[in-house]
């Protein structure tokens, strides 16, 4: 639609290959939500290019067609969401099977293009650090997508990814020797024992990008975080801005489907093992 003049349903389906019924309700939904522009005279339909770029992945930060994703992947659990509000406890990751390919999508448009113009410069010297060579651990990896840019960044540096999800991991391996990055490794590990472990350290350099508010015990996290730390060691954490006050996050310009996000996910993961069930806001 964005490469069209205006035009009535049937031509846009006649172009897109699809059913004219089906098109007409659509476009029906994207004019109500003022995406799409209607000439109610002339009973035609037109996509502005900045409108489309919003919805088809061509815009790189702030892209509904990402963020939309999530409607559909909480939906799949909600009959498991409604057996908790009767019966408490939590639904576990493995029943959110697509969480980490739409998460790593949404880091590829908030986290990872801002990571060298704009997280990074946060913290005096640390780029300098990087590029003469330290020891990097991202708690909560996911996919990986941040720890496979920073490692393209800067060779000299070590990198390790920590995620409790088996197929997470398993993408971030497979991208990283795609990309050649052989100083990057990462590890299937419940990070709430971090700070009980054995595993390899100190690091100069910790991450977690969106990762602490739904563990199961977020303190034992940071406190790992911390102990794994070098004396000069840096922490750098990214998470959503919430209050812990209802009433306060009234003004968040999306703090209600954080509150869904939360209530679906982010809560009931932590529950599912126990935890303590932060929530995301």
């Amino acid at each position: 639609m964005a490469e069209m003049p205006a035009a009535i349903s049937a031509q846009i389906a006649e172009k897109a290959g699809l059913d004219e019924r089906y098109v007409r309700e659509w476009l029906g939904a994207m004019t109500v939500g003022n995406i799409v522009e209607n000439d109610p005279a002339g009973k035609t339909y037109y996509l502005p290019r900045e409108h489309a770029a919003g919805l088809c992945r061509k815009a790189p930060t702030d892209n509904i067609a990402v963020f939309a994703q999530y409607i559909p992947l909480l939906g799949s659990v909600e009959d498991d969401i409604v057996h908790c509000f009767r019966n408490g406890g939590g639904v576990p990751y493995e029943r959110f099977e697509r969480f980490h390919e739409v998460m790593a999508e949404d880091s590829g448009q908030s986290v990872v293009p801002a990571l060298e113009t704009d997280i990074l410069p946060l913290v005096p010297g640390l780029i300098e650090r990087l590029e003469r060579g330290i020891r990097v651990l991202d708690v909560g990896c996911g996919r990986g997508r941040a720890l496979n840019k920073l490692a393209r960044l800067f060779p000299n540096s070590q990198f390790t990814g920590y995620d409790i999800s088996g197929d997470a991991v398993r993408y971030a391996s497979q991208e990283a020797r795609a990309l050649g990055n052989d100083n990057t490794t990462f590890r299937v590990f419940d990070v709430s024992g971090l700070e009980h472990s054995e595993r390899p350290g100190p690091y100069h350099l910790i991450t977690t990008f969106d990762a602490v508010h739904d563990q199961k015990d977020p303190l034992a996290v940071l406190r790992g975080i911390r102990q794994a730390l070098t004396d000069d060691g840096v922490y750098l954490a990214q998470d959503i801005k919430g209050s812990s006050h209802h009433h306060s996050d009234r003004d968040h310009p999306i703090g209600p489907l954080l509150y869904t996000i939360s209530c679906m996910h982010c809560m009931t993961v932590s529950l599912a093992q126990d935890g303590e069930g932060l929530g995301a806001m």
